[in-house]
């Protein structure tokens, strides 16, 4: 649905907010923002969850009259449709407003993003709220999602510094309702590059080991740690196929590391070898209290 100039005419209102995408995430920023008393409106591709979102947490949908006049615009999608979205809305956004996005990679959204915002009044800056759940949809949404959680943010390169402080630090007064505990500023290629290992391994990790017969028996003898390792084998299989192809690259280098590992531990184990064992449980609960303690 393109934007038309009515929606460029109405102008930027101080402290409105819209979001793109009523799932977990997305629902989580629109009540987050309405738990604070921010004015936001929404838009989703399915109308029901718009129909149920306006009863009791946001003002309105956010239609063509109303994408330019959000001081804030956060996109909640899967990467590519947050880039057809600002594609097709790029010429409605208010001169002033800041547009973030919140996939799980980086380099595409951005590559594609900041050209977009070039030449205009309004601002792109990459996004991504390290917050979730293995749930998803509007209805498993929260207001606190975000409380204490860590925001990775990818500003434009080609500001300068005075620029770059500036908007980073409007981002932060606008978000300030959702509650981050931290904000961090890498480049899309570092974002992608640490995410592989902070995040898709682990998702990678915990589908691959379910796959185990012996975990249709688990009841009974399984406890926290089997609770921690599986925790995120429950995903949306669409939406972490994408991120794990926009970040082939970076993903496979972490689980060739893994299998590599893995590999010396069953060596070890099928030679019967104790002391090669146990320097490689010494040796990784060594490397984790370093990471710890950084």
């Amino acid at each position: 649905m393109a934007a038309g100039p009515q929606a460029r005419q109405a102008g930027l209102v101080r402290g409105r907010v819209g979001v793109v995408g009523l799932g977990l995430i997305g629902g989580s920023f629109a009540k987050a923002f309405h738990a604070a008393g921010i004015e936001v409106y929404a838009a989703n591709r399915t109308a029901s969850t718009v129909e149920l979102a306006l009863v009791e947490t946001i003002d309105g949908e956010l239609d063509d009259a109303h994408v330019g006049t959000c001081e804030l615009l956060v996109l909640t999608c899967y990467p590519k449709a947050c880039v057809e979205w600002l594609e097709s809305h790029a010429d409605a956004i208010a001169d002033g407003a800041i547009v973030i996005d919140a996939s799980g990679t980086k380099r595409e959204v951005c590559s594609a993003c900041f050209p977009l915002a070039e030449g205009r009044g309004w601002t792109f800056v990459g996004a991504h709220p390290m917050a979730g759940t293995q749930y998803s949809g509007f209805g498993h949404a929260r207001a606190n999602m975000f409380h204490a959680a860590p925001l990775v943010l990818c500003p434009p390169p080609n500001m300068d510094d005075i620029e770059r402080a500036d908007v980073l630090e409007r981002l932060k007064a606008l978000l300030a309702p959702c509650g981050f505990g931290s904000f961090s500023v890498a480049t899309p290629e570092d974002h992608d590059r640490l995410i592989a290992y902070t995040s898709q391994l682990a998702h990678v990790v915990s589908n691959a080991y379910v796959k185990s017969p012996t975990a249709q028996e688990h009841k009974g003898f399984s406890g926290g740690s089997y609770k921690d390792l599986t925790r995120v084998a429950r995903l949306n299989p669409g939406m972490w196929t994408e991120l794990f192809l926009e970040n082939a690259d970076n993903l496979s280098a972490e689980i060739g590391t893994i299998i590599s590992s893995l590999s010396d531990f069953k060596e070890a184990i099928d030679a019967r070898d104790a002391t090669s064992l146990e320097a490689l449980l010494a040796e990784g609960d060594r490397l984790k209290r370093e990471a710890e303690a950084r």
